[in-house]
């Protein structure tokens, strides 16, 4: 969260990139240190097939993406929240969807 909410704050604050595309940058740089710290702290995998098992991680961050411009786009545009408010919320509704899905299907023991 903290990757995340760096790099979104430096992009569209510092750099004045557009706050959509910030955020998606913000969160792709998260998701890429997220693989890395579930891979080996959250999961402790022991997978060797790490191009499958990091493209499927990255399938699931980018649909949580998805997600993430989608709450904040509604919350932020249409109900007028502040827009770290409504990335805040973003991030709890992702992060579930995040681990959910990559714990039932990127990291689990077949």
């Amino acid at each position: 969260m903290i990757i995340d909410f760096t790099a979104t704050w430096f992009l569209k604050e510092k750099a004045k990139i557009n706050r959509f595309i910030a955020n998606s940058i913000g969160f792709t740089i998260a998701a890429i240190s997220n693989y890395l710290l579930n891979k080996y702290w959250t999961f402790h995998s022991q997978n060797t097939n790490v191009t499958f098992e990091f493209a499927s991680f990255f399938l699931i961050a980018l649909i949580g993406l998805l997600i993430n411009n989608l709450v904040i786009f509604l919350l932020n545009n249409k109900l007028k929240m502040n827009f770290y408010f409504s990335k805040l919320i973003a991030i709890g509704v992702v992060t579930s969807w995040n681990f959910l899905l990559n714990y039932y299907f990127t990291f689990s023991v077949r």
